[in-house]
């Protein structure tokens, strides 16, 4: 039997940085666990642009079709700020996404016990806090055509358009429901059905959809407004909520505010099976490339790290692996281990990013 496929995007920035420490644990993995993987490394963003003149190659765009699962770090800097928008770092990750048809976008909000001082909410309205935002990641506003900067007598109009079909829908709500069951059997579904059409026809196909095929799962529905406004009171009312793009970009960068550092947040972006039964998945941590950062040891590869562990879980069957690197990962944490962006009580044993990296790996041997 071969070994499953994992292709690696390290990016810019820091990508490469936490990127190496998730090698380490992968073949920590191998070694430890008998659960090797062929790995493969590649270009993408401004470090493909670089080498190719493209921010994706159109090799790399064919070999990502082909793996398991594709791992990615971070894209874009100052460095590229004044390239063409159609050679931009950011175009690579949105091609991944388009060709790949990565639908559905897994953004976990979860704040780990060592770190619930560090929310700006209350202690008592975070702690604990497990939820799951399901953003539907390649339609809606961002793809809806017509869109563009157009003349209208004398002056430029800017056009984007909200375009949702009942099957993009359909599938979408299938993927928050299935995860639904995994874990506490909830959803909501969040869309401004008050003035917008696509949000009226997505509250109806996502209850159709529950009706006909999980009316074990319980399903409620709020507007995406006044949902970001109980996010902020309340978070720990929700399990899993879906939506759409536009609204998904938003709530999910907001409940990841909710745990206190973008550097403990990873990301799971899910498609159709392939013929081996696995969905095509791209994984990538929420942080994005801190070019400020780069190089100097400061950034924090938990949630690189923690994506792994949602390949593990969503594209390798693995979820006792994914739960033990979950979990060494919280014990590093309760521990003290702080890098940077975790140091802002003072409290803590200072950590690089290698050093975190080798405090995980040394978790995962106490754990066998």
């Amino acid at each position: 039997m071969t070994n499953p496929s994992l292709l690696i995007l390290a990016g810019d920035g820091i990508g490469p940085e936490v990127m190496a420490e998730v090698t380490k644990i992968i073949k920590w993995f191998g070694d430890k666990r008998d659960l090797p993987f062929d790995v493969s490394e590649d270009l993408v963003g401004g470090a493909a642009y670089d080498v190719h003149g493209v921010p994706l190659s159109d090799d790399t765009m064919a070999h990502a079709q082909e793996v398991d699962a594709v791992l990615l770090g971070a894209v874009g800097g100052p460095k590229y700020d004044d390239l063409d928008f159609s050679v931009k770092p950011e175009r690579g990750l949105l091609r991944l996404r388009k060709e790949m048809d990565l639908y559905s976008n897994l953004r976990p909000a979860q704040c780990f016990d060592a770190l619930a001082d560090f929310s700006s909410l209350k202690k008592d309205i975070v702690a604990g806090l497990d939820i799951m935002i399901v953003r539907e990641l390649t339609s809606g506003v961002y793809f809806g055509e017509p869109r563009g900067i157009f003349e209208e007598g004398n002056e430029r109009v800017g056009i984007n358009t909200q375009r949702y079909t009942e099957s993009e829908i359909e599938r979408v709500a299938r993927s928050a429901f299935e995860l639904a069951r995994r874990r506490n059997n909830k959803v909501c579904s969040m869309e401004k059905a008050n003035v917008m059409e696509s949000g009226i026809l997505w509250r109806e196909v996502v209850q159709r959809v529950h009706d006909e095929e999980y009316p074990d799962v319980e399903l409620s529905h709020m507007y995406a407004d006044a949902g970001a406004m109980q996010l902020c009171r309340w978070p720990k009312q929700f399990d899993v909520i879906v939506t759409d793009n536009l609204f998904g970009d938003i709530l999910s960068d907001t409940a990841a505010m909710l745990t206190g550092s973008l550097g403990m947040l990873p990301s799971a972006s899910l498609g159709a099976p392939m013929a081996n039964g696995r969905p095509k998945a791209l994984y990538e941590p929420v942080h994005g490339s801190a070019p400020d950062i780069a190089g100097t040891g400061k950034a924090n590869p938990c949630a690189c790290i923690l994506s792994f562990a949602m390949a593990l879980r969503y594209s390798f069957d693995q979820g006792e692996e994914a739960t033990r690197l979950e979990q060494a990962v919280e014990k590093v944490l309760a521990d003290g281990v702080r890098t940077a962006d975790l140091m802002q009580s003072g409290d803590g044993t200072p950590a690089t990013t290698t050093e975190m990296g080798d405090a995980v790996i040394a978790a995962l041997d106490a754990s066998l």
